[in-house]
């Protein structure tokens, strides 16, 4: 069944051309704005700020969040069962990066579940997409992580790139372990690239297998501020 969104006053946007509130004017449960239009203009704009729509009903409006405790994965904390570890040795993924961007996002919003938090309906896909071919701008840029077996694209994830920060937003997988291949090559890409930590915005029993953290909005908000303009590349 849905929920409805909560109903304390939060900004109302048309558009995509409107300013966000600062962060500690969310609401209880992290709303910071409602509505609008998700495009590449006012997707840089939330992410350089540390927000991300979520649309948690088609019925409503997109709502804007900035949850009062962030979920992250610290880079040198996340945890790796003996049977991934074992298939981290072998050979049955190649991990690829930006080949596939659509179909990642195609499959992230088809599966809805081992992710990131992130319903993906039909107002969301076309402003993704445009910011991924948009490319890199302001230290910030949208990426596909793939995990690919036998020639098909078997899992993988998608987010954004923030300076030294990376935004997952979902995550699916069409073989055992392959989306958990595909992020922990994430990680070490960011930790040999100078990033500071992954984002994974909302926590989840799921998240917290694999070893991550929940730090208030506060310190989510300050570290991404002194990251937000590290030149951080995750492709060349």
């Amino acid at each position: 069944m849905s929920q409805d969104p909560p109903m304390t006053r939060v900004p109302f946007f048309e558009g995509d051309e409107f300013e966000f509130p600062v962060a500690d004017q969310a609401t209880a449960e992290g709303v910071i704005a409602m509505g609008g239009e998700i495009t590449v203009r006012s997707l840089r704009r939330a992410y350089g700020l540390g927000f991300f729509p979520w649309p948690v009903d088609p019925r409503y409006p997109i709502l804007w969040f900035s949850p009062p405790e962030r979920c992250i994965f610290e880079l040198d904390a996340v945890k790796i069962s003996r049977s991934l570890r074992r298939e981290l040795r072998g050979a049955r993924f190649e991990v690829r990066f930006d080949t596939a961007f659509d179909q990642v996002l195609e499959a992230c919003a088809s599966a809805r579940k081992d992710g990131f938090g992130t319903w993906i309906d039909d107002r969301m896909k076309p402003g993704y997409l445009a910011l991924h071919k948009d490319g890199r701008r302001d230290c910030l840029s949208a990426h596909s992580i793939e995990a690919w077996a036998g020639g098909r694209l078997v899992g993988g994830l998608y987010g954004i790139a923030v300076g030294g920060v990376f935004t997952g937003e979902s995550m699916f997988f069409r073989e055992t372990n392959a989306s958990k291949v595909a992020l922990v090559a994430l990680i070490e890409r960011m930790r040999e690239r100078g990033f500071d930590h992954l984002d994974a915005q909302i926590h989840n029993q799921h998240l917290d297998s694999l070893g991550a953290s929940v730090i208030p909005r506060e310190e989510f908000q300050a570290r991404l501020t002194a990251a937000r303009y590290n030149d951080c590349r995750l492709t060349d």
